[in-house]
């Protein structure tokens, strides 16, 4: 058996493997899918003749590129049965994250939908070139394009995302005094307080997966979320807990329903308000909450 702590192959597969991860969620938006990618990318990582690799890191950015654009091709026509509205699986990520500004937006679930408006290829040179900062030569390898067509790739993807690109998030401390209003006003079950953290032009989005309820469309406006969030109010309700967390670089909620994980709410904070509310309800996005060890840089 190979010893692990003096492989080469294995060193570097280590070293590089929170990087591999990273590229291959913000390319599927799923952590179980980019755990699979990584999975395929070692086995051929093992199989290679690393003597004819003159950059590693860049070979294996490469493989795990092809494997995620073949793996997001097959995604889409999962997607397109997907019952309502469909959410990325949240990802536990370490405090480190956050303090990456332009990780931590890219990773967040506001720009990970705006992500899904691209197609393969170019969400694929989008995220290596805007958030990993890979070459152009670099990128032109892993999706089979030449360095010119990539630049052309590149500036429409980019064009793309800043046209619907979300604002600018608000800093972590007034972020974190929204999440904490937000939390007091569903826990306490006051429409009025919920009302006061809300923006008006607020957006929720809700992913139960045809499995828990779920809104099969965006609901918009404070006033009509709250009516959402307190519609059964007047029948008994369960106990309302709410537990900090950080996913996808940004403070958010896991929410227990008499003790029990109903689902977790990421948020979009801009200035002192929330503008959007991610609420992913469905069980099969929440198995690996419990047990995942959160990702950070290093």
């Amino acid at each position: 058996m190979t010893d692990h702590a003096t492989d080469p192959a294995t060193d570097t597969f280590v070293a590089h493997r929170n990087l591999l991860f990273t590229v291959a969620y913000e390319m599927l938006g799923s952590a179980a899918d980019a755990e699979d990618v990584l999975q395929e990318t070692w086995l051929r990582w093992v199989k290679a003749d690393l003597r004819l690799v003159r950059d590693q890191r860049a070979y294996l950015v490469r493989i795990t590129t092809r494997q995620a654009l073949n793996r997001l091709r097959t995604m889409q026509r999962r997607r397109e049965a997907y019952v309502g509205q469909w959410l990325p699986e949240p990802l536990l990520t370490a405090p480190d994250v956050a303090e990456d500004v332009e990780l931590a937006e890219s990773m967040s679930m506001a720009m990970l939908l705006v992500l899904e408006t691209l197609s393969p290829t170019e969400r694929a040179v989008f995220v290596l070139r805007e958030v990993f900062d890979v070459g152009y030569d670099e990128i032109a390898e892993a999706v089979d394009k030449t360095p010119a067509a990539v630049r052309q790739i590149a500036h429409r993807a980019r064009k793309h995302v800043d046209a619907r690109r979300p604002r600018k998030a608000a800093s972590a401390s007034l972020t974190r005094a929204a999440v904490e209003s937000f939390q007091r006003a569903i826990e306490t079950g006051n429409p009025q307080d919920l009302l006061d953290v809300l923006a008006p032009e607020i957006v929720l989005l809700s992913d139960g997966g045809g499995v828990k309820r779920a809104a099969l469309r965006p609901i918009i406006g404070a006033e009509t979320v709250v009516r959402f969030y307190f519609g059964g109010s007047a029948k008994p309700r369960a106990t309302i807990t709410c537990e900090h967390t950080v996913l996808n670089g940004s403070p958010a909620l896991a929410v227990h329903l008499d003790g029990e994980l109903d689902g977790v709410m990421a948020l979009h904070v801009e200035d002192t308000l929330i503008t959007g509310l991610y609420y992913v309800r469905n069980p099969e996005k929440l198995t690996r909450l419990g047990t995942e060890t959160p990702l950070t840089l290093r």
